[in-house]
């Protein structure tokens, strides 16, 4: 049976990103010729319903993609600290993890991302590191890194992380932080961008990251209620609006995946001509 100060901990984190959505969402002020001149993406497809189960999610967070195309999601409530294993297409593959303190298990498992071999990192706030866990494909446990601050290669919430084609590995920080940080494979700080505001390249709750075959990074700014596009090195590209998007990822068909945090389920948005 999960710990109940576990439990209280992690529901009372997800109310304070949940609120974090509805104070900041009142700050969104796109322009309607900025969207004009911008590409622009719609939905395409949508699976997954609320619950706890094989296939269901429980306060879905981050989402990933693998070389070969599988799904990687994670479910972050006390009764289902776990990441989740899928096809392309939904049908449930594995999973593993549960609440609790320590290698190999959760408190939050929030950010999520697959390295060029196939491993799995997770960026756990409110564990005892405060930082990322690695693990195989299969979900053993690797290694982790990463502690408490506000200073360089440090984290308030790392709640999201994704890896680029050469193995560096880029987590956003949200909170007192409200960025994005860079590192090489071995955890060695490169580079930061953002701070708190709802302008272009401002941040609000930077929940979700991703990264495209050609090294852009996709930020899901739960609360601006929107995604954000930038090179490798944080230039503003482009934006879009999403209602408390969440986690996100891209394939190798420039698609992205976006869980939708109000309905339980993931959407699917492609590029189309400005």
């Amino acid at each position: 049976m999960p710990n109940r100060n576990l439990l209280l901990n992690s529901i009372s984190i997800i109310t304070i990103i949940l609120a974090l959505v509805l104070v900041c969402s009142s700050n969104v002020n796109i322009s309607p010729a900025a969207h004009a001149t911008q590409q622009q993406y719609s939905m395409v497809g949508k699976w997954g319903s609320g619950g706890i189960g094989f296939g269901k999610f429980s306060q879905p967070l981050d989402i990933a993609i693998d070389p070969s195309g599988n799904v990687y999601v994670t479910s972050f409530t006390g009764l289902a600290n776990q990441i989740q294993k899928f096809t392309s297409n939904g049908t449930f593959i594995t999973s593993w993890g549960q609440l609790g303190f320590g290698n190999g298990l959760f408190t939050n498992p929030a950010g999520l991302a697959i390295d060029p071999s196939g491993n799995v990192y997770v960026g756990d706030f409110g564990n005892a590191q405060n930082g990322i866990q690695k693990f195989t494909s299969n979900g053993t446990f690797i290694t982790s890194w990463g502690s408490t601050g506000l200073g360089d290669g440090q984290f308030i919430n790392p709640a999201g992380i994704t890896v680029d084609s050469a193995s560096n590995v880029y987590v956003g920080d949200f909170g007192e932080n409200n960025r994005i940080q860079k590192f090489d494979s071995n955890g060695k700080f490169i580079t930061k961008w953002g701070t708190t505001g709802s302008a272009d390249d401002q941040l609000s709750g930077p929940i979700g990251i991703a990264v495209d075959s050609s090294g852009n990074i996709y930020v899901s700014d739960t609360g601006n209620n929107r995604i954000q596009k930038f090179d490798s090195n944080g230039k503003f590209i482009t934006k879009w609006s999403v209602n408390s998007p969440f986690g996100i990822a891209v394939d190798l068909n420039g698609k992205v995946y976006v869980i939708n945090q109000n309905d339980a389920s993931v959407e699917i948005y492609s590029p189309t001509s400005p």
